[in-house]
């Protein structure tokens, strides 16, 4: 799981933090196994060199990036992130969008992705599932059938968010 706000520890580096599931794990995979595992996914998220770098000496998005890695390390059928991007700024934020896309072209993991950002649901997804007000259901499901790579400003992403606005009855 990745949420809103990082929850790495403080006093372990990103290589010590994404390590940490690991050690936790039921067969505790063998420490050179384990290394070799934490610089992969260091390197798949982009953050190659800053493995001895504490949470503090990160940026946000860095930190959001260890987050991802700790997540998949113990190689879950399932990543869910709950609004990992919504404490970002907005150009760290568009940036870690790609970086998101490029991870799941990689790796091919479901991800359950909870946003209350209409275009970047959109361009994030395969389907977006609409809630309801309380209490919170399934209101709508609905397939995002574009190409990838997307951008906000295509004309089947901007057209696809609108529809989903009006849905829950905002304007975009």
């Amino acid at each position: 799981m990745v949420f809103q706000s990082p929850s790495l520890f403080p006093w372990l580096t990103a290589e010590q933090n994404v390590a940490y599931g690991l050690k936790l794990e039921a067969n505790r995979a063998k420490v050179a196994d384990r290394g070799a595992r934490v610089s992969e996914l260091l390197g798949l998220v982009g953050l190659g060199g800053f493995e001895r770098h504490y949470p503090g000496e990160l940026s946000g998005g860095m930190r959001q990036r260890v987050e991802v890695a700790r997540a998949l390390a113990v190689d879950p059928e399932i990543l869910l992130m709950d609004e990992p991007l919504g404490a970002l700024d907005a150009l760290t934020r568009l940036s870690m969008q790609a970086e998101i896309t490029r991870i799941w072209l990689q790796t091919r993991k479901t991800i359950l992705f909870v946003t209350h950002d209409i275009e970047e649901a959109v361009v994030l997804s395969d389907r977006v599932l609409v809630m309801t007000p309380r209490p919170a259901r399934i209101g709508e499901e609905l397939p995002v059938d574009l190409p990838r790579p997307r951008r906000r400003d295509d004309p089947g992403v901007r057209e696809l968010s609108r529809r989903i606005a009006n849905l829950l009855g905002v304007a975009l």
